[in-house]
């Protein structure tokens, strides 16, 4: 079994990629009690000292370390944690009720903090979100990204794209319009 490990934008945050994928469903973000209750793999990965944040999606474990922390330590740890898992067939995450917006938009930001916005930066523009309401998620692309003529194709063939995938509430992504 071979987990690949993919080092992001942000030092502190890296994401590993098992050759299966690990459950149906949303992405869920561990970063609290309550979230990390609900994933008995994201339990056992915040035993390992340093972990401060991990997101679960369907093909991809994400994690963030905190800045003390050093990868070369704790990537075989988070690397046997996953495969214990796979292995056993254990639940990785729990099934969980219905979300609310606010849940929805957690889930976003982090999948927006570990596949969309590394891809932005490499091109010098970055990504906000500025409302989320009933599926819809408005946001806004600025540096380069704002003033390049592809924006439109970023947002709707990158961005919406992405979402969607992993995040079954998100109806849409459109850009921001000012009032």
């Amino acid at each position: 079994m071979i987990i690949e490990f993919e080092k992001t934008s942000d030092d502190n945050v890296c994401n590993f990629y098992p050759e299966n994928n690990m459950f149906e469903g949303d992405a869920l973000d561990c970063f609290d009690t309550k979230t990390i209750k609900k994933s008995p793999l994201a339990e056992a990965l915040f035993d390992i000292k340093g972990i401060e944040r991990v997101l679960i999606s369907k093909d991809m474990i994400s994690v963030k370390k905190n800045k003390d922390a050093l990868w070369e330590d704790l990537k075989p740890q988070i690397i046997s944690e996953i495969l214990d898992f796979i292995v056993t067939g254990a639940p990785m995450v729990l099934v969980e009720k219905t979300e609310n917006d606010d849940d929805i938009l957690q889930k976003v930001i982090s999948l927006i903090d570990a596949r969309i916005r590394p891809l932005l930066h490499r091109d010098g523009g970055d990504i906000e979100i500025k409302n989320f309401e009933n599926g819809v998620l408005e946001v806004e692309l600025t540096g380069r990204c704002a003033a390049c003529p592809y924006a439109m194709r970023t947002l709707k063939d990158g961005v919406e794209k992405i979402l969607k995938a992993y995040i079954v509430q998100i109806k849409e992504v459109k850009p921001y319009q000012n009032e």
